[in-house]
């Protein structure tokens, strides 16, 4: 019956779905390597970008983890006005724009920035952001949020009855519970936050570049844009791929699970909570860090909205357009992959973490160049690199709310004949509102703001608005790429709401 109940979900979908992903990974890279005049290997500048790549990633998870830890926990046992707005800001640079937040940050420890001006008011020198540091900064600015969601998830999962417990034997909170819930939570967000930052490509575009900071994702655009050395660039396409798959492989094996039982969802009561000054010292510290860059953009961005040229008008709606189909794409893909389920499905839809976008969009225009002009299809192949590196987070809001719905409603679905897309249509889409919601709305944002493949191959005809804000900024024409930060910023929070409303509004009527 279990079977029967499971065989009312589409199967083909899914096998398209999955051979999709698996082109737009595996097959694009076989393509570049396939392609390649393979020479003697790597040299040192190629070396010295894997050593930067793995420390910075290194460097940037553990400041990351290291300060999300006490953040987290000071919000997991303090209550007062503003908290859950509070949260919901320190999770907006996951969906920041890279380029924007650049921008911010810029604007915060740049040259002309308002930590250099306080330097030198106070007779100090300044500090240059470029570099290392500057790398390392721009992540932890990125990634701190997630860590500190991740473990704040940590902590509100502990149960309330486990305090009580504590609390009768006179035991230490720290020793006792929380620490445990750390050793199950931690390993995992910092290797996730590693992984992320393995990829990194437009802040060391940006704040690196330089020989001794260049990231192998740099160094595969620079192969690739300036020396079209696609042996160079598949090897080393190569290598990020073996790291990353290294990466995910130790998450998938060293995340670890709470073993001491569940609650009965009682109000958590706590004793424990002396210090409080330090604890609204961390927030205090961590939401200025967070949000100052923010208030900046929009700052600097409301008088350069006036400056900027037609053109960047132009980009805001190729990009808009590109977002929407890299949303549509990645959403139906995800949704594809769920209903089929399975431990290969899963496999196949972590994939792109491990791919590198350049080498994705290279792979993509080698395959179509006998055919057409790949600058042709620059926007084309953008959406679909964007809709499947969108995919695995898609994926994780939506696998398992779709084999809920299968487990819970199979038989009656089985029995009824509902098969096919009547199942779909009568079953499923209505209760996958939120996350399918949810995941458009990241899946746009994220493609809003990726400066990624579209660097290789767009004309000025061709730019989206994250690459004509670059250029902006490459040409020193600072007031407009403020503003395009802020228009930029506005558009991609705009299009995740109003997809992540929509799908809470549908679903509640």
């Amino acid at each position: 019956m279990a079977q029967r109940a499971l065989a009312i979900n589409p199967r083909w979908p899914g096998l398209v779905a999955a051979g999709l992903v698996l082109a737009l990974t595996l097959g694009t890279l076989a393509a570049v390597a396939w392609r390649a005049e393979w020479g003697g290997g790597l040299g040192p500048a190629d070396w010295a970008a894997i050593r930067f790549t793995l420390v910075q990633a290194l460097i940037s998870a553990l400041i990351s983890v290291a300060l999300a830890i006490p953040v987290a926990r000071a919000l997991a046992r303090r209550r007062f006005v503003g908290r859950g707005m509070l949260i919901t800001l320190l999770g907006a640079p996951f969906l920041l724009p890279v380029i924007v937040a650049v921008v911010g940050l810029l604007a915060v420890f740049g040259r002309g920035g308002v930590l250099n001006v306080t330097l030198i008011w106070l007779g100090l020198p300044p500090v240059s952001i470029f570099g290392f540091h500057g790398v390392v900064l721009a992540h932890v600015f990125f990634n701190l949020p997630l860590a500190i969601r991740l473990i704040l998830q940590g902590w509100l999962a502990i149960p309330a009855e486990r305090f009580r417990l504590a609390a009768s034997l006179n035991a230490s909170v720290g020793q006792l519970l929380e620490w445990p819930m750390l050793r199950a939570v931690v390993p995992g967000a910092f290797l996730v936050i590693f992984l992320i930052c393995l990829t990194s490509f437009a802040v060391a575009l940006t704040l690196g570049g330089g020989p001794r900071a260049t990231t192998v994702e740099l160094a595969i655009y620079q192969a690739l844009r300036f020396d079209f050395d696609l042996g160079r660039a598949a090897l080393l396409a190569c290598v990020q791929f073996g790291l990353c798959v290294i990466a995910a492989t130790v998450v998938w094996r060293i995340t670890g699970r709470d073993a001491m039982g569940a609650g009965l969802d009682r109000v958590v009561q706590r004793w424990d909570l002396r210090g409080a000054w330090l604890d609204y010292l961390m927030m205090g510290a961590v939401s200025l860090f967070l949000l100052l860059p923010l208030g900046m953009v929009v700052a600097r961005g409301a008088t350069g909205l006036f400056a900027m040229p037609d053109t960047v008008w132009m980009a805001a709606l190729r990009s808009i357009l590109v977002a929407f189909g890299s949303a549509v794409l990645c959403v139906a893909m995800a949704l594809a992959l769920a209903l089929r389920g399975g431990r290969m499905v899963a496999v196949i839809g972590a994939l792109p973490l491990a791919a590198s976008g350049l080498v994705v969009g290279t792979g993509a225009f080698l395959i179509v160049f006998p055919f057409v002009n790949p600058v042709d299809l620059a926007l084309l192949v953008t959406m679909l690199v964007n809709a499947t590196l969108a995919l695995p987070f898609a994926l994780r809001a939506i696998a398992p709310e779709a084999q809920s719905i299968t487990v819970d409603f199979g038989r009656l679905g089985a029995s009824l004949g509902l098969r096919g897309w009547s199942w779909l249509r009568i079953v499923v889409l209505p209760r996958l509102r939120r996350p399918l919601g949810f995941s458009a709305g990241l899946a746009a944002a994220l493609s809003m703001g990726d400066l990624g493949v579209i660097t290789l191959f767009a004309g000025q005809e061709k730019a989206t608005l994250p690459l004509a804000m670059y250029r902006l900024m490459g040409s020193y024409q600072m007031e407009a790429a403020a503003g395009a930060a802020l228009l930029l910023l506005v558009l991609s929070f705009a299009l995740f709401w109003v997809c992540d409303w929509g799908g809470r509004g549908r679903a509640e009527m």
